[in-house]
């Protein structure tokens, strides 16, 4: 230890994403070679994490100058951060480092633990399970009462993604997700005496997870696949097997538009090398059907190119109305 060095300051902020006492290999050897370890919050949930280690932790919350006196004479003083990073002591170092009357110590940020792909999804969780209890709107919802936003929302998330508009696309997947956290959320009640079996979240997304792996072979398999029709010949033999379905028609959802139901069926039976005529019948009814074959036919969403026609129409009135 060298009396004239100003020492080190090394700033340690954790993850409250990541479980307690994983932390990294960098910053249990800056822990255990500090000659203080200090945390202004006294029930930081990584206290008895460390102190278990063997840690020595003092509950205090220095200043600036204190910091740097502690650190006076090359020793290392470790500040374990709260969750809000300790902005009012990094901002007094701040100020001390621009008075140029102080020899600094040297500064180190340490991230600890890190958060992982998808960690803000936890954060979702939370918020909406203190929404579910605490909220008189959020708590009295219920699957078929917010039935109608799931469609609203998946409408808008479409609309965002034909306008080409990336915020609004942000916002609309996160509306969509919202859905889907919060359906999860009721779910988690359930009725046994109505039939309704209670699952989660983690049930929901486990369920996705074992599907995807199942449906990809030829990414966690043994099988190959080396264009988009050979990875859709294994979705759907996968998916054949799963249902067991006696019908290329079973699991349509028939309350879905009118075009977009025309072209899954055509696609359903085209996929199923099945030559399907057309019913005849009169109106525009039989009409639409065989332009929405036709265009399922010609790898077109009849869907979207009405949407975009009507959105023609839309302009053109507005240039009407003047």
């Amino acid at each position: 230890m060298n009396a004239s060095s100003p020492g080190r300051i090394v700033l340690l902020t954790t993850s409250h994403r990541v479980a307690p006492g994983l932390l990294s290999w960098p910053a249990w050897q800056a822990l255990r070679g500090a000659d203080r370890v200090l945390c202004a919050d006294g029930t930081h949930p990584q206290l008895p994490y460390l102190r278990e280690a063997g840690i020595q932790v003092d509950e205090s919350a220095p200043t600036a100058e204190d910091l740097v006196d502690a650190c006076a004479g090359g020793h290392t003083v470790v500040v374990v951060a709260t969750g809000e990073g300790e902005p009012r002591l990094t901002d007094g170092l701040a100020r001390l480092a621009g008075s140029g009357r102080v020899q600094m110590p040297d500064l180190e940020l340490l991230p600890a633990s890190y958060d992982l792909p998808g960690a803000r999804l936890l954060d979702l969780v939370q918020v909406m399970d203190r929404i579910r209890v605490e909220c008189p709107w959020s708590s009295q919802q219920t699957h078929k009462g917010l039935a109608k936003y799931g469609i609203e929302e998946a409408y808008e998330l479409v609309e965002a993604i034909e306008e080409g508009d990336r915020d609004e696309l942000r916002e609309e997947l996160g509306d969509v997700l919202l859905q889907v956290v919060f359906h999860a959320r009721i779910a988690e009640e359930g009725r046994p005496e109505d039939g309704e079996e209670a699952f989660s979240i983690d049930d929901v997304a486990g369920g996705i997870v074992t599907k995807l792996i199942h449906r990809h072979p030829h990414v966690f398999g043994d099988e190959t696949a080396s264009t988009p029709e050979e990875v859709k010949e294994h979705w759907l033999r996968t998916k054949a097997v799963e249902k067991r379905r006696t019908s290329v028609t079973e699991g349509v959802p028939l309350g879905q538009p009118g075009l977009a139901l025309a072209a899954k069926l055509a696609s359903r039976a085209r996929t199923a090398g099945l030559e399907v005529p057309l019913p005849e019948g009169e109106g525009v009814g039989y009409e639409l059907l065989a332009l929405a074959v036709r265009a399922e036919t010609e790898g077109v969403d009849p869907e979207a190119a009405l949407r975009a026609a009507a959105r023609a129409y839309r302009d053109a009135i507005r240039v009407s109305e003047g």
